[in-house]
């Protein structure tokens, strides 16, 4: 039998224990990293155990009677460890429908955690949600290089790298972050009227807290720091956080040359190198410019898939 536990302080290292040995878990549901906003979400994270092994957790929070996987993260979803097998998930939403139902909770968003980010096939859990007739009502557009196969990058970056070279620009590790999301603040508000998910503050808190995980790198020229990515540094996946460059380094190739040095260098070695997504309003706008400059490095399509659960019925 499925026993449901709402996480508890009491179960801190639990939890960290079984997200580092799990097969689809990234240092972003580590409890350090997902409660640096806890004053914005409610938290209702799950821990799953079958008498009293822990088999399973869930990032989540509860908004309105509706239970989201997790609004604080890009994806979330039941993380499991090698031993879990089709049958036990089943038994596990079994479990959470009936547990969420004994809260009141109507609905459940579920952001499914990418395949890239599985270190063996990890899909139990959208078998499950195909039995309980949960929806596909959102899909992000996130573009990805497989670093088995790369495939070169187009005429177009190779001569923003020439470029950026020719300039005298250089790319370096940064602690500067202030200045960094300073430059992504401006083009974030200049192009798309919107802010940052984090705050310069928050975004230096989480990489002190997570330095192997959370690094700046930044093409400068001389002291003058004219663009940069923030990555987000996982088992399988580089992940490009945040990039951004200033007026100066647009016209001189910044950004080319940081790509060329973290795809091609920095990461190397990684599985998957992933930019991030290019799409608003929910999945249903793609920005043609934003995606096509990430597939000119040789970045192909993934998905990150949201899931509706309705227990209304």
């Amino acid at each position: 039998m499925i026993r449901v536990e709402k996480y508890e302080p009491k179960y801190k290292l639990a939890w960290d224990q079984f997200i580092s040995q799990s097969k689809n878990g990234v240092f972003l549901f580590y409890r350090d990293y997902m409660e640096y906003h806890s004053d914005r979400f409610t938290d209702h994270s799950l821990l799953f155990f079958d008498d009293d092994q822990l088999v399973a957790v869930m990032p989540a929070n509860i908004k309105e009677n509706v239970l989201v996987s997790h609004g604080g993260l890009t994806f979330g979803g039941v993380i499991s460890d090698s031993r879990m097998r089709m049958p036990t998930m089943l038994e596990i939403f079994d479990a959470l429908i009936a547990y969420l139902k004994g809260l009141g909770v109507v609905q459940v968003i579920y952001k499914a955690i990418p395949h890239i980010y599985h270190t063996v096939p990890a899909e139990e859990d959208l078998y499950a949600l195909f039995r309980h007739n949960a929806q596909l009502i959102r899909r992000d557009v996130s573009s990805t290089i497989d670093m088995r196969e790369k495939m070169r990058f187009s005429k177009g970056r190779k001569w923003g790298v020439n470029q950026a070279r020719k300039s005298g620009l250089v790319v370096k590790q940064s602690h500067d972050f202030k200045t960094f999301m300073a430059i992504e603040e401006h083009v974030l508000r200049t192009r798309h009227g919107v802010k940052p998910v984090h705050t310069a503050e928050e975004i230096a808190l989480l990489a002190s807290r997570f330095p192997d995980n959370i690094q700046l790198f930044a093409a400068y020229r001389r002291e003058a720091m004219l663009g940069g990515v923030i990555m987000y540094e996982s088992k399988n996946v580089a992940h490009a956080q945040y990039i951004a460059a200033n007026d100066e380094g647009r016209e001189c190739g910044a950004l080319d040359l940081v790509m060329d040095f973290l795809t091609n260098e920095r990461y190397a070695a990684k599985r998957y190198f992933d930019f991030g997504i290019s799409i608003e309003n929910e999945g249903r706008y793609l920005n043609m410019g934003l995606i096509e400059n990430k597939e000119g490095f040789g970045a192909r399509t993934t998905v990150y898939d949201f899931y509706k659960l309705d227990l209304s019925q």
